[in-house]
């Protein structure tokens, strides 16, 4: 069922706080609570010690875990303070237990003498595109659910030769492609994403695959009103109402196509192992799970399911 929107929001913070000044840089991520006296006690430590290494690229990003308990959870934090070392993204070390000035630094050094970490301008320059590569992406997504598709392909086609390695560009162009009805355009895109290794098992592409999946059932318009008035005439047959739903989707009626499934998981959730849902779970994903129309069609979908 995906994040609810209070998640959302603190996953998109941590992302823009910790995950893209680590592209560039070695964050500390500094685990802390108010009321927590070894926090207290180390923080000035940790704040002299990032001061002091920022010409190498390293900077100090602290969460707190009464007011970020979601992404304190996704770390599996069971002590404070907790302090790692991120880069590009992911952990790289733990540093809780470097608690003295000594300590901290020797194992920085050691860490950066391992990674291509950039400090002083270089750095900068390249957190500075790193940042214009996410407003173009996020304005291109914008454009994408405003409904124009070849404008939108347009802004993720150069980002993507800006960022060849960066995934939410590829898929974000594969996506435009399908629903400016360039298939085989965008076809073309997905088997470079999936031969470049750096992006090919990213999430996002394999959202991109699954909207190229889903259009190849577009059908014409006599076919579609034929599946139509076969999937009214017997609610009953739940094969012929899918077929209607995957080709109405592919028509560029997703309106049409989230009503039928969620009918379909009104009617009788568990049928074909709950197919339906799945099926709006792909479509969801091909669309953007940010997309306004699918968190309202996973509201209604929530409340199928849960009540």
């Amino acid at each position: 069922m995906g994040l609810s929107i209070d998640e959302q929001k603190a996953v998109e913070k941590f992302k823009k706080d910790v995950v893209e000044p680590s592209m560039t840089k070695l964050v500390i991520l500094d685990f802390f609570a108010e009321w927590c006296g070894p926090c207290k006690a180390v923080a000035p430590m940790l704040e002299k010690v990032a001061a002091e290494y920022a010409d190498k690229g390293v900077v100090l990003v602290k969460v707190d875990v009464d007011k970020e308990q979601f992404i304190a959870a996704q770390f599996q934090v069971q002590s404070i303070p907790t302090i790692y070392a991120m880069f590009q993204g992911k952990p790289v070390a733990d540093l809780t237990q470097a608690r003295s000035e000594s300590q901290m630094k020797e194992v920085l050094d050691q860490i950066l003498a391992q990674l291509p970490i950039q400090g002083g301008e270089a750095g900068d320059q390249q957190a500075q595109m790193a940042a214009q590569v996410e407003q173009y992406i996020a304005m291109g997504e914008q454009i994408l659910t405003e409904g124009d598709a070849a404008r939108a392909a347009g802004i993720f086609g150069q980002v993507a030769e800006m960022a060849p390695d960066n995934p939410a560009a590829h898929a974000g162009l594969i996506r435009a492609l399908v629903q400016a009805d360039q298939v085989e355009e965008a076809k073309a895109v997905l088997q470079a994403a999936e031969a470049n290794s750096a992006i090919a098992a990213d999430p996002q592409i394999a959202n991109a695959k699954a909207a190229l999946e889903l259009a190849g059932n577009k059908v014409d318009d006599g076919e579609l009103t034929a599946l139509r008035e076969k999937a009214q005439a017997d609610p009953s047959d739940m094969d012929a109402r899918l077929a209607y739903a995957e080709a109405a989707f592919a028509a560029g009626d997703r309106d049409a196509a989230a009503d039928e499934l969620l009918a379909m998981v009104e009617a009788d959730r568990e049928w074909n192992d709950g197919a339906a849902r799945t099926k709006l779970l792909d479509i969801f994903n091909a669309v953007g799970l940010e997309d306004p129309w699918v968190v309202s069609t996973r509201r209604r979908l929530s409340k199928l399911l849960f009540g």
